[in-house]
């Protein structure tokens, strides 16, 4: 699917929500209309590297030119409603790319199979397994293993939050403690109380109608204090309240010792991962976040100005 029939679908999709339960169509707008930040031309790219046999199971990696060694990774999970998407739209890697690498990180871009081909726990451990392979092949790439950050948007904030929340549900995968995750504007935290009241259509599709598996693939059930810290960035505007399902998810998660902070917004959904990176103080807030897990993270991005 092209990247432009991409983002048509996923705009019908969203159009065709219930009312309330209806993104702003600025929001549409910001996501079919996003420029990409074009990266610098001396970066250097390794595409579609396979961490698994399907298609879909590929990732980018970004890095600047030149010697890199011992660089912190920004893992990052495209979003599309579980059905589309791809780890090269407009946004994905964008601004994100072009600040963080300037600040010495690799930036990695990551596919995973969709719905209905494969239901959400395994999209969950195709994002895992994706992390593990990054976590074992990061020294050849000039990465530290050691310093690593999951971050998603959307539907990939979900996936990256799922798993975050429980680490060693996804051992099998060969996957190692990282050291923290950034949600961009999920608003799926609680999935089976979303799914007893009035929501998206998508979520049907994504997610069923098996109160069961609504708790299997919910970060708020299965959270355990092992779980990463977590930097749950939310809209404000969003007419499904995402910052207050943020919230809540703090609040489970501070109840077994776990760090998780929200962060509220005044953007759209498309702006939240499309204007990560610009220089503001939206970036500022999350750098300092990605700063608090690791001092040498926090001396490359210098957030102690």
């Amino acid at each position: 699917m092209s990247p432009t029939r991409a983002l048509l679908c996923l705009a019908l999709l969203l159009a065709a929500a219930p009312a309330p339960a209806r993104e702003d169509p600025d929001d549409l707008a910001d996501m079919r209309n996003l420029r990409e930040e074009k990266l610098p031309d001396s970066t250097r790219v390794l595409r579609n590297y396979a961490y698994g046999p399907d298609a879909r199971q590929k990732l980018d990696v970004y890095r600047a030119d030149g010697p890199v060694h011992d660089a912190p990774v920004i893992v990052m999970v495209h979003g599309g409603g579980w059905i589309t998407g791809d780890k090269g739209l407009p946004g994905v890697v964008g601004a994100k790319g072009v600040r963080w690498l300037a600040h010495g990180f690799l930036f990695v871009s990551v596919n995973y199979r969709f719905v209905p081909d494969v239901d959400v726990p395994a999209q969950a451990s195709d994002v895992a397994r994706a992390l593990a392979v990054v976590q074992a092949k990061a020294r050849d790439w000039g990465g530290d293993p050691d310093r690593i950050v999951l971050m998603g948007h959307s539907a990939g904030g979900h996936l990256a939050a799922l798993i975050a929340s429980d680490p060693a549900r996804w051992r099998a995968t060969g996957l190692k403690p990282w050291l923290g995750t950034v949600s961009l504007d999920s608003g799926v935290y609680d999935i089976e109380a979303l799914m007893r009241q009035r929501h998206f259509a998508l979520y049907d599709t994504a997610f069923g109608n098996d109160p069961a598996t609504w708790t299997a693939i919910s970060p708020a059930a299965s959270i355990k204090a092992d779980a990463t810290p977590l930097l749950a960035v939310c809209s404000r505007g969003r007419v499904d309240q995402s910052c207050a399902h943020a919230r809540d998810y703090a609040d489970r998660a501070r109840a077994l010792g776990v760090r998780v902070e929200v962060l509220p917004e005044p953007l759209s959904h498309g702006d939240i991962n499309g204007q990560l990176g610009h220089p503001s103080s939206y970036t500022s807030l999350v750098e300092h976040f990605l700063g608090s897990l690791d001092p040498e993270i926090a001396r490359r991005l210098d957030t102690s100005r």
